[in-house]
C-alpha cells in the first residue's frame, strides 16, 4: 500500500510538472479521499493549493477532513472567502468542530465568519461541552421522527432531509425533543404497511449516553453493543446529538495512543510525531525523565547503604542488573495486563484481592521457573566457563548462587503484586492507571529487589 502511494504521488508530481491538469483531475476523482489526503500531506506547500482546487466540491470537502492540521491550515489561509464557504457547506458539524479545535484563533475566527448561522450555532454548542466528553465528539445532524408519523411519511422525511445528515440508517423518535424510541431504515423499508405509525414499531428501550459522559466510555459502548450510532441526551433526556461509529474509532485510536505514551513515561500529545519539533518532543519527555531520575536515586541510596557488605563479596554486584531487570519486567507484565483489563471494563477495584491471589500464584510459577534457569545459567556460565567465583573465599559458591536464585523468586512475587495492585489503586483514586505502567513500577520494583537481595544475603552469607 505504501509503495502504491509513492508511485501515485510520483505520477501526480510528473503530471503537475507537465501541467496536464485534466488528466490529474481524472485520476484524483477515482481515488478515495483518505488516499488523496495521504498524498497531499507530503506535497510541497506551493503545489498543494493547485492540486486541491482540481477536486470536485464534495470530494474536496471529504479530502480536507482527512488531511493533517498543517495542510488544512495552509489551505484555509490560501482560500478566498467563497472557497472557504464552499468547503464548510460540505462538512458535517462534528468534522468542522474537530478542525476548529486544532486551529489558531485567527483561523478559527475566519472559519466561523464564513459558516452559515445554523452551522455556527451548532459548532458553538458543541464547543461548550468539556473536552473528551460525549458532547464534544457528537454531531447534531441526525434523522428525527415523530411517533405519530406513518411509515410512508417517515421515508419521505428521510429522503427530504437525509442528504445533510451524517447517517440515516438509525432514526430517532422524539416527542418535544425528548428521546422516546429508535427505528432503523431497514425496519421502515421492510414494513408492508405504509400507514403504520412509527410509535407502534419503534424500539422504546433506547441505550443512550449523557453529554458529559467520558468519550472513552462512549467508544467502548460501540464495541459492546455493535452500534453504528449512539444518541446523546442531556440531563432531561432531550436528544441533542449522536456519536457515529467513525468518531468512536477516532476516540479509540486517540485513547490507545495516549495510554501508550503514558506507559512509556511521555506526556501525551495530539500532534503526529513527524509534525513535532525536537523542542516539543523534549517538553513531552523531560518531565517524566527527571521524575524517574530522581526516584531512581533510592536505588543508589540502598546500594550505598550496603556498600560494606558488597566490598566483602564483590561478586554480588554482578547480579544486581539481572535481578532488577527481571523484577521490573515481571511487574510490567502484570501492570500492562491489568491496565488493559481496566480499559476494557473487564476488571474493577472490587476484584483486587482475587487479582492479587491469581498474580501471586503466577509469580510462584514464574519465580520457580526463573530460579531454576538462573541456577543452571550461573553454574554453567559464571562458575564453570567464566570462573567468576574463583576468588570467592568467604562463602561457598553454591550458597551465593542459592541466595541469588531465592532473591529472584521473591522479587518476582513482589513485582507482580505491585504491578497488579498499583493500577487498580490509581483507578480507585481517580488517576489514569496508564501512569502506573512500566517506568513507574520498574522504579519501585528496583528498590524492592535490592532490599530483598541484601536482606536474603545477610541471612545466608557472612556480610
Amino acid at each position: 500500500m505504501a509503495e502504491h502511494t509513492v508511485i501515485m504521488e510520483n505520477t501526480l508530481r510528473k503530471l503537475l510538472a507537465e501541467k496536464k491538469y485534466a488528466t490529474l483531475r481524472e485520476i484524483l476523482i477515482t481515488m478515495n479521499p483518505a488516499d488523496i489526503a495521504a498524498i497531499f500531506n507530503d506535497l510541497e506547500e506551493e503545489r498543494l493549493p493547485l492540486l486541491y482546487r482540481l477536486l470536485p466540491k464534495e470530494l474536496a470537502a471529504d479530502t480536507f477532513v482527512e488531511m493533517d492540521q498543517e495542510a488544512q491550515e495552509l489551505l484555509i489561509r490560501g482560500f478566498s472567502d467563497s472557497e472557504l464557504k464552499e468547503v464548510l457547506d460540505e462538512l458535517f458539524v462534528d468534522d468542522a468542530v474537530d478542525i476548529i479545535e486544532e486551529m489558531p484563533a485567527t483561523v478559527v475566527r475566519r472559519i466561523l465568519s464564513q459558516a452559515d448561522p445554523e452551522m455556527r450555532k451548532s459548532i458553538n454548542e458543541i464547543l461548550r461541552y468539556p473536552e473528551s466528553s460525549a458532547g464534544s465528539i457528537m454531531t447534531t445532524e441526525y434523522i428525527s421522527l415523530r411517533p405519530q408519523m406513518t411509515v410512508a411519511e417517515a421515508i419521505t422525511r428521510i429522503r427530504r432531509t437525509g442528504i445533510d445528515k451524517e447517517t440515516i440508517y438509525t432514526c430517532y423518535v422524539t416527542q418535544d425533543r425528548t428521546l422516546i424510541g429508535v427505528v432503523t431504515v431497514k425496519d421502515l423499508l421492510l414494513c408492508d404497511d405504509d400507514d403504520r405509525q412509527i410509535g407502534d414499531m419503534m424500539i422504546e428501550k433506547v441505550i443512550s449516553v449523557n453529554t458529559h459522559d467520558d468519550q472513552e466510555e462512549v467508544a467502548q459502548m460501540f464495541s459492546k453493543y455493535n452500534f453504528m450510532a449512539l444518541p446523546v441526551v442531556d440531563t432531561e433526556n432531550r436528544l441533542v446529538g449522536i456519536v457515529t461509529f467513525d468518531d468512536a474509532m477516532d476516540v479509540m485510536e486517540e485513547e490507545a495512543t495516549e495510554d501508550i505514551e503514558k506507559m512509556a513515561a511521555i506526556i501525551p500529545s495530539e500532534k503526529p510525531y513527524m509534525s513535532m519539533s525536537p523542542f516539543e518532543i523534549w517538553k513531552n519527555r523531560i518531565p517524566w525523565l527527571m521524575l524517574l531520575m530522581v526516584s531512581a536515586t533510592f536505588t543508589g541510596i540502598i546500594i550505598s547503604h550496603f556498600e560494606s557488605a558488597l566490598s566483602k563479596l564483590v561478586i554480588l554486584t554482578a547480579f544486581i542488573p539481572m535481578l532488577m531487570d527481571t523484577a521490573g519486567n515481571s511487574g510490567s507484565q502484570a501492570s500492562v495486563t491489568i491496565i488493559r483489563g481496566l480499559s476494557l471494563n473487564e476488571i474493577e477495584f472490587k476484584d483486587i484481592w482475587q487479582i492479587i491471589w491469581k498474580e501471586a500464584r503466577v509469580a510462584v510459577l514464574c519465580g520457580v521457573s526463573l530460579a531454576i534457569a538462573c541456577f543452571g545459567k550461573i553454574l554453567l556460565v559464571d562458575y564453570v566457563i567464566l570462573g567468576s567465583f574463583a576468588e570467592v573465599t568467604v562463602a561457598s559458591p553454591f550458597v551465593i548462587i542459592g541466595v541469588i536464585c531465592i532473591t529472584l523468586a521473591i522479587t518476582v512475587l513482589f513485582a507482580k503484586i505491585v504491578g497488579c495492585s498499583l493500577p487498580l489503586l490509581a483507578k480507585k483514586l481517580g488517576f489514569d492507571p496508564a501512569v502506573m505502567a512500566s517506568p513507574f513500577i520498574t522504579t519501585i520494583v528496583d528498590a524492592l529487589s535490592l532490599l530483598v537481595y541484601f536482606g536474603v544475603a545477610n541471612l545466608f552469607l557472612p556480610l
